[in-house]
């Protein structure tokens, strides 16, 4: 049994969707949250950028003590955390691997259709994970770069300028007829019924609650599940406007956030984890 948290990062808001995911499958275990709120959004980036931020999260998500450190953000997860994992000395685990493997499930051999951000389309890491499971599964992906700024707009799926550009993104994916789409971004959850709407044919896939359930077994495997009774606290903190993330962060989580400590810049910069130049090889 460990006590000690389980930390979480993300580039802002959407990353708490995995963590309503984790409260939901453990809910004995307290939780760390780092949201990087100064730096939204990471999937318009570069791979370079994306793995200095997530760099930066994990060295501050350490002073924690955390047992598990989880990228819950798809872009950091495509780009950043297996260059970074041999130098954290704790567990880390991604978004895509627990996603790409539950749509492989639901799919049954059908094809699989990924909405994601700019950067993790480019990253391939989807198709990659998928077809390392399922090479038989066809794969494709669909960028859509302005849906998270319309969701932190407080834009649902109800929005009729939310669901225009839903089935904009959405055009050329219908007449694939896909059996699954992946939802690639932590945000887009919140806007799962528009796009199951307008594929109506498709599950709707979000790897919350696949990465919750791997993250179960990868600390019951170390014997390192909380042994405490009764439920786990969360603290949250950002690297920019509390307030915000307060009022909008409810809705990703489900419930209010009332926790919440802004981190100044001279509070969050600390020496390289990696001790070489960012991205020397990965990101050329």
């Amino acid at each position: 049994m460990n006590d000690q948290p389980v930390a979480v990062f993300d580039s802002g808001l959407g990353g708490l969707t995995v963590v309503r995911a984790l409260q939901r499958q453990m809910p004995n275990e307290s939780i760390v949250y780092f949201g990087d709120t100064a730096r939204v959004p990471y999937g318009t980036k570069t791979c370079r950028t994306v793995l200095q931020f997530a760099e930066q999260d994990c060295n501050f998500l350490l002073r924690f003590d955390p047992k598990l450190i989880i990228a819950a953000c798809n872009t950091a997860s495509a780009l950043a955390i297996d260059e970074l994992a041999p130098h954290l000395p704790v567990p880390v685990l991604g978004v895509v691997r627990p996603g790409a493997a539950e749509a492989v499930r639901q799919a049954r051999g059908r094809p699989i259709a990924v909405l994601a951000t700019p950067a993790t389309v480019s990253s391939e890491a989807y198709p990659r994970a998928i077809q390392a499971i399922a090479p038989h599964i066809a794969v494709t992906q669909q960028q859509c770069p302005s849906l998270v700024a319309m969701i932190e707009e407080g834009r649902g799926s109800e929005d009729p300028i939310l669901r225009m550009l839903v089935a904009e993104y959405l055009e050329g994916i219908r007449g694939l007829s896909p059996g699954v789409i992946l939802l690639g971004c932590t945000h887009y959850p919140l806007v799962a019924d528009a796009i199951g709407a307008l594929v109506p044919q498709a599950r709707v896939v979000d790897s919350a609650q696949a990465t919750a359930i791997a993250a179960q077994q990868m600390l019951a495997e170390r014997d390192a599940l909380s042994g405490a009774c009764g439920r786990g606290t969360l603290r949250c903190y950002v690297s920019d406007n509390p307030q915000r993330f307060r009022e909008i962060g409810g809705r990703f989580l489900g419930r209010p956030i009332r926790d919440v400590t802004w981190v100044t810049p001279e509070q969050f910069f600390q020496e390289s984890l990696l001790g070489a130049p960012l991205g020397s090889d990965r990101c050329a």
